[in-house]
């Protein structure tokens, strides 16, 4: 494995008593062909500041300095690293010894990001797909085993391994590292990250539909009146053959209908309902939706400040298959969300069928909404066609796996299912987990302390 070369690196103390450093790298490109170049990753590292009572000397400094490392790999694909002193978990992990790297992933934040422009410079859509096909979990862990080697070249033996941290995606991440290079690792944590090995895109769709069936009954329980609202709303938006948004993009019913993706986070149903009431009231007194109601809408549904989560989506659960635009495929099938292939029911429907909300899944019809994915749409599809992905877990390894991994797992998890969870922790030796009914999944951000506080209690504690 090849070492990162460090570019770059400014230092800044930031209020909260943080000392960050701001790193830039420089990787190959593709780590099976490093002739095809290199790109650059971001990351920042932060560790308690503490000011010396007296002077020391720089070799002093320099072995103070030498705490453990511990990775948070961010959700997504394609979501940035918050900075340090804007994360939750920061303080949580700094008070038990550690210094932390928040890595902006490959084509993400201002690790050579992925847009539609950037993807251009690459050629053809079929030289952007090839590029794109380097940046999935398993070139991720390749970056950060090139970094760890870099941090820590200089450290003793004993701290030369690191610990690593996945959030929902990042938990991918964390058992694709788990399965490859599991020497570069002390322990792992994950949260919501128990990613369904084993499983083809059909039926992780299959099993997350109906966990957002689950969550749209939910919502419309706490908020009975928002079923002829979201009717109303759907026969508007049709009415006007869809209503412009900000950045140019066309709201249209079947866009409108993936605001239920933010069902899955604590407070995603009373955010939707924020949504619906503005925009009818918006109507009751305008007879049109407002522009700071239409951002609103545009920041909650589209993703085209985030397009490698919308192209790589499905691609995270290929291995040696293409996912031929799996959720689109699956979602066809359902009674609830006939939508996705026909026109809301008649206003006389209305009562016995409310419309049902669509969960993360990725259509292509949002290439056709949104001006900087309908820019990538040929790319998309070569995407969703391509069937040669490599293995991203090596199911021997991880049942020989020698590495502490704790995981946070969140029975009403709506993004990754439980059921599936489950089976992949049977298949990790060394594998403990926290389950709880009483989060979901973004529990680590909106449920910190409840959540390190567990995870640490499975690394610290013991049940006999």
């Amino acid at each position: 494995m090849a070492f990162a070369r460090l570019l770059e690196s400014k230092a800044h103390l930031i209020p909260g008593k943080f000392a960050v450093n701001e790193l830039f790298f420089e990787v190959p490109k593709d780590y099976g062909n490093p002739e095809r170049g290199t790109i650059q990753l971001f990351a920042r590292s932060v560790s308690r500041y503490e000011k010396p009572t007296t002077v020391i000397s720089e070799e002093e400094r320099r072995k103070k300095s030498m705490k453990p490392w511990f990775v948070y790999l961010q959700g997504g694909p394609g979501f940035q690293c918050s900075p340090p002193q804007n994360s939750s978990i920061t303080n949580a992990v700094l008070d038990k010894g550690y210094q932390m790297l928040y890595l902006d992933q490959r084509g993400t934040g201002l690790s050579t990001p992925i847009s539609a422009a950037t993807l251009a410079l690459q050629g053809d859509s079929n030289r952007q797909a090839d590029y794109l096909k380097l940046f999935r979990a398993d070139s991720i862990v390749k970056d950060c085993e090139a970094i760890r080697r870099t941090l820590t070249d200089e450290y003793p033996t004993e701290l030369k391994k690191w610990s690593v941290f996945g959030q929902s995606f990042g938990g991918f991440c964390v058992l694709t590292y788990l399965s490859k290079y599991p020497h570069g690792l002390r322990e792992a944590f994950t949260s919501g990250g128990l990613a369904p090995i084993g499983q083809s895109p059909e039926a992780v769709y299959k099993a997350t539909f109906k966990k957002v069936a689950e969550r749209n009954k939910a919502y419309y329980k706490k908020y009975p009146e928002d079923v002829d609202a979201v009717h109303g709303l759907a026969f508007h938006i049709k009415s006007k053959g869809g209503l412009k948004l900000p950045s140019g993009g066309i709201l249209t019913v079947r866009g409108f209908l993936t605001l239920g993706r933010h069902f899955g986070a604590h407070g995603g149903l009373d955010s939707v309902h924020d949504l619906v009431l503005r925009m009818k009231r918006d109507l009751e007194q305008f007879q049109f939706v407002t522009r700071p109601t239409l951002s609103a809408l545009e920041s909650a549904v589209s993703f085209d400040d985030n397009v490698l989560y919308a192209i790589l989506h499905e691609a995270v659960y290929c291995e040696n298959e293409a996912s031929n635009w799996a959720a689109d495929r699956v979602g066809k099938t359902l009674r609830e969300f006939q939508w996705l292939s026909q026109s809301p029911q008649s206003p006389s429907s209305v009562r016995e069928a409310p419309l049902f909300f669509s969960g993360e899944m990725i259509y292509p019809f949002l290439f056709d909404i949104f001006p900087e994915l309908e820019r990538m749409a040929p790319v998309a599809d070569i995407i969703a066609s391509y069937a040669g992905w490599g293995e991203l877990y090596d199911t021997w390894q991880l049942a020989r796996n020698e590495v502490p991994l704790y995981a946070a797992t969140f029975i009403d998890d709506m993004y990754v299912d439980y059921g599936f969870a489950q089976e992949t922790a049977k298949l990790v030796k060394n594998c403990k987990q926290y389950i709880t009914n009483s989060m979901y999944h973004d529990a680590i951000r909106s449920k910190t302390e409840g959540v390190m506080k567990e995870l640490f209690a499975l690394r610290d504690d013991s049940i006999d």
